[in-house]
């Protein structure tokens, strides 16, 4: 049976098993096509099929855009890594630290962006533990001027967040968490540009990403993947907002540099292989080669790296990236150096440098991740390489 043959039988096994509504996937090799196949729907009650160019929800797939962002500005030396936060957004002057049992002390700095690159700052996603109940006093308040028909700007929110405590003293642990976010906000800040502007500006516009941005308009609706959750009786469409994201139909007030963007297969398949080619994507250079290399090692030390998940035993964590540094460790059967992320949705990505191989899979799922379906593929991947 040939790769593709075998990767069909595996998306339509995941559908049938209501695993997702649908899935796309594609494979590239030293920059040409190697594989793409789809699977299932992309609407189940109106009986649209997913197809190349189906727009999906990145969710926490736009972290290492993000990053790339990041790096342009310190390229051009307008950013320092060592900055810390508070230089650029407010509310992170006076910074705070709670420990578990609710005690609130001072911080001994602020978050540094480094530490924003590495989820090393303290930030957290709202959670059941008193730093995650202040982070989601913000949602919740954002949540509730979208529902008004508002919302708070990308600088309003991240100060606000920047307000509450952080979960530990900056550098000191690893947090999955709004790093990402306030990064934008950052971003914004010293670019003096809006954070959507200045994606456009420097990634998608000369990167041909035509259908990523951080809403879909009418003329694109009807190529929109929609949102399903697993229940005991099947797929359930999903509407809510999660992480004060989820109105694509108008331009969001707070633009989420962790969750916000909406992309397609081929666009971010642009981005990662721009990556790939360290920082070059057809004859443009966006990012040096240095700094694609900077952002696609390790940063966390032994500390750091055992807060991560189970989950992502094998890896360590660069610039908004997982890095595998222990292949034999991981879930599936990774390659040493390879890097990406992925999305709370079930969006993918992943590039292998030293075999040449960009994988994106995409899916639209509540509380996915990483999912089984997704290992099973670079498994099939992994055997034919």
């Amino acid at each position: 049976m040939k790769l593709r043959e075998k990767l069909q039988a595996c998306l339509d096994e995941a559908v049938r098993n209501g695993e997702a509504a649908g899935y796309n996937l594609l494979i590239l090799r030293n920059g040409q096509e190697l594989c793409y196949v789809e699977s299932g729907l992309a609407d189940v009650a109106g009986e649209r099929k997913i197809s190349r160019d189906s727009i999906f929800r990145l969710y926490s797939q736009t972290k290492p855009v993000t990053a790339a962002a990041a790096m342009i500005l310190a390229e051009r030396g307008m950013i320092d890594l060592m900055d810390g936060v508070d230089r650029y957004l407010p509310g992170f002057r006076d910074p705070k630290v709670v420990s578990p049992d609710g005690k609130v002390s001072p911080a001994m700095r602020a978050p540094w962006i480094m530490d924003l690159l590495g989820m090393t700052s303290g930030l957290c996603y709202p959670d059941a533990d008193p730093a995650g109940q202040y982070a989601a006093r913000v949602f919740e308040e954002d949540q509730r001027q979208i529902a008004a028909g508002g919302g708070m700007d990308t600088l309003t929110f991240c100060n606000l967040l920047g307000e509450q405590p952080l979960a530990f003293q900056p550098g000191t642990h690893w947090r999955y968490g709004t790093s990402a976010d306030v990064l934008g906000a950052v971003i914004e800040a010293a670019s003096g540009k809006k954070f959507s502007r200045f994606l456009q500006e420097e990634l998608f516009e000369p990167l041909g990403m035509k259908d990523t941005a951080f809403r879909v308009p009418e003329e694109k609706r009807d190529r929109f993947v929609t949102c399903y959750r697993r229940t005991e009786k099947g797929l359930e469409e999903f509407h809510a907002l999660h992480l004060a994201v989820g109105e694509y139909g108008r331009e969001p007030a707070f633009e989420s540099g962790g969750a916000g963007l909406v992309s397609t297969a081929d666009d971010y398949s642009a981005f990662a292989q721009m990556l790939m080619n360290e920082g070059v994507y057809n004859g443009k250079r966006i990012l040096s080669a240095e700094s694609v290399r900077y952002m696609t090692k390790p940063q966390l030390g032994p500390v750091q790296r055992a807060d991560m998940w189970d989950s992502l035993n094998g890896y360590s964590y660069g610039k908004l990236m997982r890095v595998c540094v222990e292949p034999g460790a991981a879930a599936h059967i990774g390659t040493l150096n390879e890097y990406g992320w992925d999305g709370w949705l079930g969006t993918y990505f992943a590039n292998l440098p030293d075999q040449g191989i960009t994988f994106l899979m995409n899916q639209n799922t509540t509380d996915t991740g990483t999912s089984g379906a997704t290992r099973k593929c670079r498994n099939i991947l992994a055997a034919e390489l």
